[in-house]
């Protein structure tokens, strides 16, 4: 039997094989492109988090660290950084003209709490997409496999003698819908355990720094009130 190439095999494929080859391509460069927006942008909430609230309990004044980062876009508010300009700003503007009181606070935690749904929210982007690439994709290929197999059966009523070389380029053809639907799937579902959990650990880290910020203005609110 000659040599097949992977092209070959997709060229003499059927139909219904060919497009199950391509959409197990094209779904899985669309996953990897997830996969490392994903990465890079986990990476920077991640160094976020970390040089905001370094500096957050470096001691500077909270409105002095308000300042400094009113004017950051929107896209660069992330983590910790986010839930505190949210919190914040809804203190301050709880206490303009009037002496803030503790019952006030509760719109603060409001506005943190919304801050971190909205940071989940974030966190959670192209989760979703890349667990059902993991678990959908190696039924596709399957099925590809099976479609080709068939072909390749059905192929032998045709043929004067049935013999090995008579099936082998059909049922190879259809095996290459399963390794694909198999690479699609494995980076698929190596990098949403992987993102779902550094996700959480992030989230986790930004809702506690949520309850140290309430508990700092819970406390400058009751010395306000002394």
């Amino acid at each position: 039997m000659d040599d097949f190439s992977v092209l070959d095999l997709f060229l003499q494929a059927s139909l219904i094989v060919q497009a199950v080859m391509v959409l197990l391509l094209v779904v899985s460069i669309i996953s990897w492109i997830a996969i490392f927006e994903r990465y890079f942008n986990l990476s920077r909430i991640k160094q976020a988090n970390q040089a905001f609230e370094k500096e957050f309990w470096s001691g500077k004044d909270l409105n002095q660290l308000y300042e400094n980062i009113i004017e950051t876009p929107s896209d660069e508010l992330v983590g910790s950084l986010r839930v505190f300009k949210h919190g914040f700003e809804e203190f301050l503007r709880l206490s303009k003209g009037q002496q803030i009181t503790i019952e006030d606070l509760e719109s603060v935690n409001r506005a943190i709490r919304v801050s971190l749904a909205r940071e989940e929210e974030s966190l959670m982007l192209h989760l979703p997409f890349l667990a059902n690439v993991g678990s959908v994709s190696p039924y596709v290929g399957l099925f590809g496999t099976v479609w080709g197999i068939i072909n390749s059966f059905q192929g032998l009523s045709d043929a004067t003698q049935a013999t090995i070389n008579a099936v082998a380029p059909g049922i190879s053809e259809a095996l290459v819908a399963t390794a694909l639907g198999l690479f699609a799937a494995i980076p698929a579902v190596v990098a949403y355990n992987r993102f779902a959990s550094d996700s959480d650990t992030q989230l986790q880290q930004s809702s506690v720094f949520g309850e140290e910020l309430a508990s700092i203005l819970y406390r400058q609110t009751v010395k306000a009130k002394l």
